[in-house]
């Protein structure tokens, strides 16, 4: 999949693949150091285009719309597309292309991409009791958003990827050449489970606050996510659960406590 970076002959976008813009990184000509996200508060190593992002994200909602039905039910639809509403004007960033579609799926999920794209499937709709909990759900998917988690998540696997090809370069021309793959991949297994699921353990928390922020923001009680969550919580509970280290979401426990400590913090009135 090309991307899009740059400009090419007349100031038209050029195309940049996916091994070309890993070239910049090794370069250098991406590492601009870290930027200050206004909506998190911190500094977050995204140096990931926004372009080449709604490129990817246009194909791959492209692909989810061609290979997934959307659901049958114009209610749940509309529902979602009201609150959905809500949510993008009070979170200010009107200027994306946004769409809300219900998919005739039984998961109780939603999903968002950097373009604005957002999915629900309709085991979500069914399970949120009122209009208070889709908006604490809506909101913390436009809050990956409004965090550039998906910038962010990208710059640093193709980071990663950089380091380790450079690392198994080196290892090749020296006295450890026939143990440098095996060195290599355990390198980006640490990456893995040092660094990319602990920051999207972070993203969900942050995400979170920024979601009971946006809700109250849209005029909804912000408190509908903890309930929202709650119930999560008490579902998950049926299923085997992986080793926090393992997953790319906080556990239950400290994510609920977290989440109500953003509620408690909102301003009153």
């Amino acid at each position: 999949m090309s991307v899009t970076y740059g400009c090419g002959r007349e100031g038209q976008a050029a195309p940049v693949s996916r091994r070309n813009l890993l070239g910049l990184l090794a370069a250098g000509a991406l590492l601009v150091g870290c930027s200050q996200n206004e909506q998190t508060g911190r500094s977050q190593f995204a140096v990931v285009p926004d372009e080449a992002l709604t490129q990817m994200a246009d194909q791959a909602w492209a692909d989810m719309r061609a290979q997934t039905p959307a659901g049958v039910d114009p209610a749940a639809q509309a529902r979602l597309e009201k609150i959905g509403w809500k949510i993008v004007e009070a979170s200010g960033r009107t200027d994306l292309a946004w769409e809300f579609v219900v998919f005739d799926r039984p998961e109780i999920n939603a999903f968002v991409l950097p373009n604005g794209k957002v999915g629900a499937f309709k085991g979500l709709m069914d399970f949120v009791q009122d209009d208070d909990e889709l908006a604490g759900v809506l909101g913390h998917e436009v809050g990956h958003v409004l965090a550039r988690h998906s910038s962010e998540r990208v710059s640093q696997q193709m980071a990663i990827e950089v380091g380790v090809n450079v690392v198994q370069a080196i290892l090749a021309n020296g006295e450890y050449a026939e143990h440098a793959g095996e060195i290599a991949g355990a390198l980006g297994m640490g990456a893995m489970y040092g660094v990319i699921l602990p920051y999207s353990r972070n993203h969900e928390l942050e995400a979170d606050k920024v979601g009971v922020e946006l809700a109250q923001r849209a005029g909804m009680d912000p408190a509908g996510a903890v309930r929202f969550f709650e119930r999560m919580a008490a579902e998950g509970e049926k299923r085997p659960q992986p080793p926090e280290v393992l997953s790319t979401h906080p556990a239950d426990g400290p994510r609920l406590a977290a989440l109500r400590e953003a509620v408690a913090a909102l301003p009153k009135g």
